[in-house]
Protein backbone atom coordinates (compact mmCIF):
# COMPACT_ATOMS: atom_id res chain seq x y z
CA UNK A 1 0.00 0.00 0.00
CA UNK A 2 1.49 3.19 -0.92
CA UNK A 3 1.88 6.19 1.76
CA UNK A 4 -0.27 9.09 2.49
CA UNK A 5 2.39 11.24 1.57
CA UNK A 6 3.39 9.01 -1.63
CA UNK A 7 -0.45 9.26 -2.43
CA UNK A 8 -0.54 12.76 -2.29
CA UNK A 9 2.50 13.58 -3.97
CA UNK A 10 0.65 11.45 -7.10
CA UNK A 11 -2.23 13.44 -6.80
CA UNK A 12 -0.17 16.79 -6.79
CA UNK A 13 1.54 15.77 -9.86
CA UNK A 14 -1.84 14.52 -12.00
CA UNK A 15 -3.40 18.38 -11.16
CA UNK A 16 -0.44 19.89 -12.75
CA UNK A 17 -1.19 21.74 -16.35
CA UNK A 18 0.92 21.49 -18.93
CA UNK A 19 2.28 25.03 -18.64
CA UNK A 20 3.16 24.16 -14.99
CA UNK A 21 4.45 21.05 -15.90
CA UNK A 22 6.83 23.12 -18.77
CA UNK A 23 7.66 25.05 -15.69
CA UNK A 24 8.75 23.03 -13.48
CA UNK A 25 11.08 21.28 -15.83
CA UNK A 26 12.26 24.96 -16.81
CA UNK A 27 13.04 25.56 -13.30
CA UNK A 28 14.83 22.02 -12.13
CA UNK A 29 16.89 22.31 -14.80
CA UNK A 30 19.09 25.32 -13.33
CA UNK A 31 20.13 22.86 -10.51
CA UNK A 32 22.64 20.06 -10.71
CA UNK A 33 24.00 17.20 -9.46
CA UNK A 34 22.84 13.27 -9.49
CA UNK A 35 20.07 13.87 -7.01
CA UNK A 36 18.01 16.31 -9.78
CA UNK A 37 18.74 13.48 -12.43
CA UNK A 38 17.36 10.90 -10.34
CA UNK A 39 13.76 12.87 -8.85
CA UNK A 40 13.51 14.24 -12.26
CA UNK A 41 13.25 10.83 -13.58
CA UNK A 42 10.64 10.11 -10.54
CA UNK A 43 8.74 12.91 -11.82
CA UNK A 44 8.11 11.61 -15.73
CA UNK A 45 7.60 7.91 -13.98
CA UNK A 46 4.74 9.20 -11.61
CA UNK A 47 3.58 11.83 -14.60
CA UNK A 48 3.09 8.98 -16.66
CA UNK A 49 1.44 6.47 -14.55
CA UNK A 50 -2.47 6.47 -14.79
CA UNK A 51 -2.52 4.68 -11.37
CA UNK A 52 0.23 4.92 -8.75
CA UNK A 53 2.44 1.69 -9.13
CA UNK A 54 5.63 2.19 -6.88
CA UNK A 55 6.90 -1.07 -8.14
CA UNK A 56 7.16 0.44 -11.68
CA UNK A 57 9.66 3.23 -9.98
CA UNK A 58 11.87 0.19 -9.58
CA UNK A 59 11.97 -1.42 -13.18
CA UNK A 60 11.34 1.48 -14.93
CA UNK A 61 14.53 3.96 -12.85
CA UNK A 62 17.28 0.55 -11.28
CA UNK A 63 19.67 3.46 -10.17
CA UNK A 64 16.77 3.91 -7.38
CA UNK A 65 16.78 1.90 -4.27
CA UNK A 66 14.16 1.28 -2.40
CA UNK A 67 15.92 3.15 0.39
CA UNK A 68 16.51 6.16 -1.43
CA UNK A 69 12.68 6.15 -2.59
CA UNK A 70 11.11 8.63 0.25
CA UNK A 71 14.09 11.07 0.38
CA UNK A 72 13.55 11.74 -3.27
CA UNK A 73 9.78 12.17 -3.01
CA UNK A 74 10.07 14.11 -0.23
CA UNK A 75 12.66 15.97 -1.90
CA UNK A 76 10.49 16.17 -5.54
CA UNK A 77 7.26 17.50 -3.34
CA UNK A 78 9.57 20.28 -2.18
CA UNK A 79 10.55 21.31 -5.77
CA UNK A 80 7.24 20.90 -7.29
CA UNK A 81 5.68 23.48 -4.77
CA UNK A 82 8.75 25.92 -4.86
CA UNK A 83 8.21 25.96 -8.78
CA UNK A 84 4.17 25.97 -8.43
CA UNK A 85 5.02 29.08 -5.29
CA UNK A 86 7.07 30.99 -8.28
CA UNK A 87 3.75 30.68 -10.65
CA UNK A 88 0.99 31.47 -8.66
CA UNK A 89 2.95 34.41 -6.58
CA UNK A 90 1.45 36.86 -9.39
CA UNK A 91 -1.87 35.47 -8.72
CA UNK A 92 -2.25 35.04 -4.91
CA UNK A 93 -1.73 38.39 -3.26
CA UNK A 94 -1.03 37.01 0.04
CA UNK A 95 1.69 35.13 -1.18
CA UNK A 96 3.32 38.75 -2.63
CA UNK A 97 2.89 40.16 0.69
CA UNK A 98 4.70 37.16 2.25
CA UNK A 99 7.63 37.22 -0.85
CA UNK A 100 7.61 40.84 0.33
CA UNK A 101 7.59 40.87 4.37
CA UNK A 102 10.48 37.66 3.48
CA UNK A 103 12.50 40.25 1.38
CA UNK A 104 12.24 43.01 4.43
CA UNK A 105 13.39 40.27 6.96
CA UNK A 106 16.82 38.99 5.35
CA UNK A 107 17.34 42.97 4.34
CA UNK A 108 16.96 43.69 8.36
CA UNK A 109 19.51 40.59 8.86
CA UNK A 110 21.95 41.99 6.64
CA UNK A 111 21.84 45.52 9.12
CA UNK A 112 19.76 47.18 6.20
CA UNK A 113 17.24 48.22 8.66
CA UNK A 114 16.21 51.44 6.80
CA UNK A 115 15.80 49.37 3.50
CA UNK A 116 13.61 46.76 5.44
CA UNK A 117 11.31 49.70 6.76
CA UNK A 118 10.75 51.17 3.34
CA UNK A 119 9.74 47.82 2.03
CA UNK A 120 7.42 47.13 4.99
CA UNK A 121 5.96 50.42 4.41
CA UNK A 122 5.11 49.57 0.82
CA UNK A 123 3.68 46.39 1.53
CA UNK A 124 1.63 47.63 4.26
CA UNK A 125 -0.52 49.74 1.84
CA UNK A 126 -0.80 46.42 -0.11
CA UNK A 127 -2.24 44.66 3.22
CA UNK A 128 -4.30 47.36 3.48
CA UNK A 129 -6.19 48.15 0.26
CA UNK A 130 -6.21 43.89 -0.06
CA UNK A 131 -8.17 43.30 3.14
CA UNK A 132 -5.27 41.41 4.67
CA UNK A 133 -5.60 42.14 8.18
CA UNK A 134 -3.77 39.31 9.84
CA UNK A 135 -0.71 40.12 7.30
CA UNK A 136 -1.05 43.89 7.73
CA UNK A 137 -0.72 43.02 11.43
CA UNK A 138 2.46 41.10 10.92
CA UNK A 139 3.77 43.95 9.29
CA UNK A 140 2.91 46.46 11.84
CA UNK A 141 4.64 43.89 14.54
CA UNK A 142 8.16 43.93 12.37
CA UNK A 143 7.98 47.47 12.56
CA UNK A 144 7.37 48.21 15.77
CA UNK A 145 10.17 45.51 16.44
CA UNK A 146 12.87 47.63 14.11
CA UNK A 147 12.00 51.08 16.00
CA UNK A 148 12.12 49.63 19.35
CA UNK A 149 15.42 48.54 18.94
CA UNK A 150 17.02 51.15 16.24
CA UNK A 151 17.64 54.87 16.23
CA UNK A 152 16.15 54.90 12.59
CA UNK A 153 15.45 59.11 13.04
CA UNK A 154 11.65 58.30 11.08
CA UNK A 155 8.79 60.48 11.55
CA UNK A 156 7.32 62.34 15.11
CA UNK A 157 5.48 60.44 16.71
CA UNK A 158 6.17 57.35 14.83
CA UNK A 159 5.40 54.83 18.36
CA UNK A 160 2.16 56.73 19.16
CA UNK A 161 1.33 56.01 14.95
CA UNK A 162 2.74 52.42 15.28
CA UNK A 163 0.87 51.25 18.38
CA UNK A 164 -2.71 52.85 17.44
CA UNK A 165 -2.18 51.04 14.18
CA UNK A 166 -1.26 47.98 15.92
CA UNK A 167 -4.13 47.95 18.44
CA UNK A 168 -6.80 48.97 15.72
CA UNK A 169 -5.34 46.04 13.18
CA UNK A 170 -5.27 43.83 16.56
CA UNK A 171 -8.99 44.49 17.48
CA UNK A 172 -9.77 43.50 13.42
CA UNK A 173 -8.14 40.13 13.46
CA UNK A 174 -9.77 39.49 16.78
CA UNK A 175 -13.43 40.11 15.40
CA UNK A 176 -12.84 38.34 12.50
CA UNK A 177 -11.45 35.37 14.36
CA UNK A 178 -14.48 35.35 16.44
CA UNK A 179 -17.17 35.84 13.88
CA UNK A 180 -15.11 32.97 11.49
CA UNK A 181 -15.52 30.64 14.58
CA UNK A 182 -18.90 31.73 14.70
CA UNK A 183 -19.63 30.88 10.67
CA UNK A 184 -17.81 27.53 11.25
CA UNK A 185 -19.45 26.74 14.26
CA UNK A 186 -22.99 27.35 12.74
CA UNK A 187 -21.81 24.92 9.73
CA UNK A 188 -20.99 22.59 12.03
CA UNK A 189 -23.99 22.83 14.04
CA UNK A 190 -26.10 22.34 10.82
CA UNK A 191 -23.82 19.22 9.64
CA UNK A 192 -24.74 17.86 13.33
CA UNK A 193 -28.36 17.94 12.86
CA UNK A 194 -29.48 19.56 9.65
CA UNK A 195 -32.69 21.87 9.56
CA UNK A 196 -34.68 22.60 12.91
CA UNK A 197 -37.82 19.85 13.50
CA UNK A 198 -39.47 21.54 16.56
CA UNK A 199 -39.78 24.41 18.58
CA UNK A 200 -37.08 22.79 21.05
CA UNK A 201 -34.46 22.98 18.45
CA UNK A 202 -35.18 26.01 17.31
CA UNK A 203 -34.24 27.79 20.39
CA UNK A 204 -31.15 25.49 21.24
CA UNK A 205 -29.95 27.01 18.09
CA UNK A 206 -31.06 30.65 18.92
CA UNK A 207 -29.49 30.15 22.17
CA UNK A 208 -26.46 28.84 20.19
CA UNK A 209 -25.75 31.52 17.91
CA UNK A 210 -26.38 34.49 20.83
CA UNK A 211 -24.21 33.15 22.98
CA UNK A 212 -21.05 33.13 20.59
CA UNK A 213 -22.04 36.23 18.35
CA UNK A 214 -19.57 38.72 19.41
CA UNK A 215 -20.74 41.65 21.10
CA UNK A 216 -20.59 45.43 21.09
CA UNK A 217 -18.87 45.53 17.05
CA UNK A 218 -19.41 48.35 15.35
CA UNK A 219 -20.65 47.44 12.17
CA UNK A 220 -19.83 50.87 10.20
CA UNK A 221 -16.12 50.02 11.07
CA UNK A 222 -16.39 46.36 10.03
CA UNK A 223 -13.67 45.86 7.52
CA UNK A 224 -14.47 43.11 4.38
CA UNK A 225 -13.54 40.11 5.77
CA UNK A 226 -15.47 41.08 9.16
CA UNK A 227 -18.69 41.66 7.49
CA UNK A 228 -18.05 38.46 5.27
CA UNK A 229 -17.99 36.17 8.22
CA UNK A 230 -21.07 38.13 9.83
CA UNK A 231 -22.77 37.34 6.76
CA UNK A 232 -21.87 33.86 6.53
CA UNK A 233 -22.46 32.84 10.47
CA UNK A 234 -26.32 34.66 9.65
CA UNK A 235 -26.53 32.84 6.32
CA UNK A 236 -25.86 29.47 8.62
CA UNK A 237 -28.01 30.55 11.39
CA UNK A 238 -31.13 31.47 8.95
CA UNK A 239 -30.67 28.03 7.00
CA UNK A 240 -30.64 26.33 9.98
CA UNK A 241 -33.65 27.74 11.05
CA UNK A 242 -35.47 27.28 7.82
CA UNK A 243 -35.95 31.15 7.90
CA UNK A 244 -35.20 31.62 3.89
CA UNK A 245 -36.49 35.01 3.54
CA UNK A 246 -33.86 36.33 6.04
CA UNK A 247 -31.45 33.29 4.74
CA UNK A 248 -31.52 35.14 1.31
CA UNK A 249 -31.46 38.73 2.80
CA UNK A 250 -27.83 37.95 4.45
CA UNK A 251 -26.79 35.63 1.11
CA UNK A 252 -27.55 39.48 -1.11
CA UNK A 253 -25.40 41.50 1.63
CA UNK A 254 -22.32 38.80 0.87
CA UNK A 255 -22.31 39.20 -2.83
CA UNK A 256 -23.58 42.72 -2.77
CA UNK A 257 -20.02 43.29 -0.34
CA UNK A 258 -18.26 41.58 -3.56
CA UNK A 259 -20.17 43.85 -6.03
CA UNK A 260 -18.88 46.98 -4.02
CA UNK A 261 -15.40 45.48 -3.40
CA UNK A 262 -14.57 44.14 -7.15
CA UNK A 263 -10.99 43.82 -6.42
CA UNK A 264 -11.51 41.22 -3.93
CA UNK A 265 -13.60 39.31 -6.34
CA UNK A 266 -10.67 38.82 -8.25
CA UNK A 267 -8.48 37.59 -5.51
CA UNK A 268 -10.92 35.08 -3.57
CA UNK A 269 -13.26 34.50 -6.97
CA UNK A 270 -13.99 30.89 -4.95
CA UNK A 271 -15.48 33.10 -2.23
CA UNK A 272 -17.52 35.37 -4.28
CA UNK A 273 -19.07 32.54 -6.31
CA UNK A 274 -20.12 31.06 -2.76
CA UNK A 275 -21.96 33.79 -2.03
CA UNK A 276 -23.87 33.36 -5.11
CA UNK A 277 -24.61 29.77 -4.64
CA UNK A 278 -25.99 30.65 -1.09
CA UNK A 279 -28.49 33.24 -2.94
CA UNK A 280 -29.45 30.99 -5.65
CA UNK A 281 -30.24 28.53 -2.79
CA UNK A 282 -31.97 31.07 -0.76
CA UNK A 283 -33.65 32.04 -4.08
CA UNK A 284 -34.83 28.82 -4.73
CA UNK A 285 -36.85 28.09 -1.67
CA UNK A 286 -38.57 31.08 -1.52
CA UNK A 287 -39.22 30.32 -5.21
CA UNK A 288 -38.56 34.26 -6.60
CA UNK A 289 -37.87 32.76 -10.21
CA UNK A 290 -37.07 35.78 -11.60
CA UNK A 291 -34.19 36.77 -9.56
CA UNK A 292 -33.18 33.37 -9.31
CA UNK A 293 -32.73 33.39 -13.33
CA UNK A 294 -30.67 36.78 -13.33
CA UNK A 295 -28.11 35.60 -10.44
CA UNK A 296 -27.94 32.56 -12.43
CA UNK A 297 -27.21 33.85 -15.44
CA UNK A 298 -24.65 36.28 -13.26
CA UNK A 299 -22.86 33.32 -12.18
CA UNK A 300 -23.06 31.67 -15.11
CA UNK A 301 -21.37 34.59 -16.97
CA UNK A 302 -19.03 35.10 -13.81
CA UNK A 303 -17.63 31.23 -14.25
CA UNK A 304 -17.01 31.09 -18.10
CA UNK A 305 -15.33 34.57 -18.15
CA UNK A 306 -13.12 33.81 -15.39
CA UNK A 307 -12.47 30.20 -16.05
CA UNK A 308 -9.41 29.94 -17.52
CA UNK A 309 -8.14 32.21 -14.97
CA UNK A 310 -9.46 30.18 -11.86
CA UNK A 311 -6.96 27.97 -9.64
CA UNK A 312 -8.26 24.68 -9.70
CA UNK A 313 -10.29 24.79 -6.48
CA UNK A 314 -12.46 27.81 -8.07
CA UNK A 315 -12.79 25.86 -11.11
CA UNK A 316 -14.52 23.24 -9.72
CA UNK A 317 -16.44 25.02 -7.30
CA UNK A 318 -17.60 27.32 -9.90
CA UNK A 319 -18.76 23.91 -11.72
CA UNK A 320 -19.95 22.98 -9.02
CA UNK A 321 -22.37 25.94 -8.01
CA UNK A 322 -23.61 26.35 -11.61
CA UNK A 323 -24.79 23.06 -12.25
CA UNK A 324 -26.96 22.97 -8.63
CA UNK A 325 -28.35 25.91 -9.86
CA UNK A 326 -29.02 24.42 -13.50
CA UNK A 327 -30.45 21.52 -11.72
CA UNK A 328 -32.60 23.83 -9.40
CA UNK A 329 -33.99 26.05 -12.21
CA UNK A 330 -35.36 22.73 -14.02
CA UNK A 331 -37.10 21.10 -10.70
CA UNK A 332 -38.36 25.33 -10.34
CA UNK A 333 -39.55 25.01 -14.29
CA UNK A 334 -41.05 21.31 -13.94
CA UNK A 335 -38.79 21.08 -17.26
CA UNK A 336 -37.41 17.67 -16.48
CA UNK A 337 -37.38 16.37 -19.76
CA UNK A 338 -34.93 19.80 -20.87
CA UNK A 339 -32.91 19.01 -17.98
CA UNK A 340 -31.90 15.89 -19.59
CA UNK A 341 -29.52 17.58 -22.02
CA UNK A 342 -27.31 18.42 -18.55
CA UNK A 343 -26.04 14.70 -18.39
CA UNK A 344 -23.67 14.49 -20.75
CA UNK A 345 -21.67 17.55 -20.11
CA UNK A 346 -22.15 16.98 -16.27
CA UNK A 347 -20.78 13.22 -16.54
CA UNK A 348 -17.64 15.18 -18.70
CA UNK A 349 -16.95 17.48 -16.02
CA UNK A 350 -17.27 15.02 -13.45
CA UNK A 351 -14.73 12.41 -14.80
CA UNK A 352 -12.93 15.79 -15.26
CA UNK A 353 -13.04 16.34 -11.77
CA UNK A 354 -13.42 13.03 -10.14
CA UNK A 355 -10.10 13.17 -7.70
CA UNK A 356 -11.15 16.66 -6.17
CA UNK A 357 -14.40 15.63 -5.38
CA UNK A 358 -15.56 14.07 -1.59
CA UNK A 359 -17.61 11.39 -1.74
CA UNK A 360 -20.90 13.69 -0.80
CA UNK A 361 -20.25 15.79 -4.05
CA UNK A 362 -20.11 12.40 -6.19
CA UNK A 363 -23.27 10.66 -4.68
CA UNK A 364 -25.12 13.98 -5.28
CA UNK A 365 -24.43 13.84 -9.03
CA UNK A 366 -23.27 10.50 -10.01
CA UNK A 367 -25.90 7.77 -11.41
CA UNK A 368 -25.81 5.17 -14.60
CA UNK A 369 -29.80 6.53 -15.47
CA UNK A 370 -29.79 9.22 -17.88
CA UNK A 371 -32.91 10.27 -16.46
CA UNK A 372 -31.00 11.05 -13.09
CA UNK A 373 -32.50 14.13 -12.98
CA UNK A 374 -35.91 13.46 -12.28
CA UNK A 375 -34.67 11.05 -9.57
CA UNK A 376 -32.57 13.69 -7.50
CA UNK A 377 -33.53 13.93 -4.06
CA UNK A 378 -33.85 18.42 -4.08
CA UNK A 379 -33.25 18.75 -0.55
CA UNK A 380 -29.27 17.64 -0.32
CA UNK A 381 -28.37 19.59 -2.72
CA UNK A 382 -27.49 22.98 -0.32
CA UNK A 383 -25.41 20.89 1.68
CA UNK A 384 -22.02 21.58 -0.66
CA UNK A 385 -21.78 24.67 0.03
Amino acid sequence: MPSAQTDQLFKLIKTLSKSEKRTFKLYVNRIQGVETAKFIQLFDVFDKQKKYDEEAVFKKIPSIKRSQLSNLKRHLTKQLLTSLRLIHISKNIDIEIREQLDFAKILYGKGLFLQSLKVLDRVKNIAFESHQDLLHLEIIEFEKMIEARHITRSIENRADQLTEESERRGNIVLNTVHLSNLALKMYGFYIKIGHVRDEKETREVQAFFQANLPQNIEYGQMTFFEKIYFYQAHVWYFYTLQNFPKHYRYAQKWVNLFDEHPLMVGQDPGLYMRGLHNLLTALFYISHYQKFCRNLDKLEAFYAENLESFNTNSEILGFLYVFTAKINKHFMEGSFSEGLALVLPLEKLLNKYEIYLDSHQLSFFITKSPAFILEVEITTMPSII
